[in-house]
Formats: structure tokens, sequence, C-alpha cells
């Protein structure tokens, strides 16, 4: 989703959100983005990442904004929440729908919880340490080995369209 989109926002575009919870060595970030943004995730899994910020640098140029995005709401978070007081991201987990979270750190068993709840089409859980994509109580989405995406530029998708395909070392568990 672009950073400034809303994701509740019901448009044909956002329609089918998906929640993304990506874990690496550092911890776990969940985050809401559109159902479309998912091959490139798929595509950036490919080059083997270690961390959330090379995941989401290397499915930058296919879905261009979702690392800027990220990126902002993790500093949000950081700003508004810490290791002894996570009354902010409580509150808006326990308030807003569940396609209009923010993006957050998981820090305790509540955000852990909320990473895995999914948003209208599924919930998918990359684990980059265990190259693992595991793909929790699926509304629409199938993630599989081999797929396709359509480039979205920022602000609309392109028409040009890429492929992936995940090494036999990643596992897939539905």
């Amino acid at each position: 989703m672009h950073q400034n989109e809303d994701p509740g926002r019901q448009t044909t575009e956002t329609a089918s959100l998906i929640r993304v919870t990506v874990v690496e060595l550092r911890g776990a970030v969940s985050f809401v983005t559109r159902r479309s943004a998912l091959p490139a995730l798929m595509r950036a899994c490919t080059t083997n990442p270690h961390t959330r910020d090379e995941l989401l640098e290397r499915a930058d140029p296919y879905w261009h904004g979702l690392r800027d995005r990220v990126a902002n709401g993790i500093a949000v978070f950081d700003e508004h929440n810490s290791r002894d007081n996570n009354r902010h991201i409580h509150a808006a987990l326990r308030t807003l729908k569940p396609g209009q979270t923010p993006v957050f750190r998981i820090v305790d068993d509540f955000t852990r919880e909320a990473s895995l709840r999914p948003v209208q089409a599924g919930c998918v859980v990359i684990n980059l340490l265990a190259r693992r994509i595991i793909t929790l109580q699926d509304g629409t989405t199938t993630v599989t080995r081999n797929g396709r995406g359509e480039i979205f530029d920022g602000e609309r998708n392109t028409g040009a369209i890429y492929v992936y395909r995940l090494p036999k070392t990643w596992s897939l568990v539905p």
C-alpha cells in the first residue's frame, strides 16, 4: 500500500488486504498491505534475505513504497512505545479494525496474537530465520513456490509482469 493510503478504505485496489508478519533475528514486525504485494515479497525471498530491511529493499522494485511505509511505521511505533510501556500499540490493536492497524513490532503476547490475526485475504508469516512461509487462516490468498506479479510503481500497477521461483531451501506451510 502507498504510505499515505488508508488501508481500511474499501476501494477496488484495497478491497483485498493481507497481514504480513516478518520474523528475523532482531525480532518480528507485522503490517497490513494489499494482497497483490505478496508476489513482490515472494520474489524478494528468492534472494534469501536475512533481515526485514533486506526483504523490503529487494521487494521495492516490484512493489514500490512498501519498504518506506514499513520503515516509517516502525519509526512511529518506536516513538510511541517502549520496552516498559506498550499502551499505545495495545490501544490501537484493541480499537482499530484489523485492516486499519498500524505497523508494529511484536513485543509481547498481546502483539504476537495480533500479528497472527488475519485481515480480508488472510495472514502470512515470513520467517527469514527458518526460510519458511506460513499461511494462517487463509482468506483467498494462496502462496505458491512459483508465481508472478505485476509491478506497482507506488501509484498504480504498470502492466509489467515479473516472475518468481522460491528455492527448495524455503518451505511453504499451508
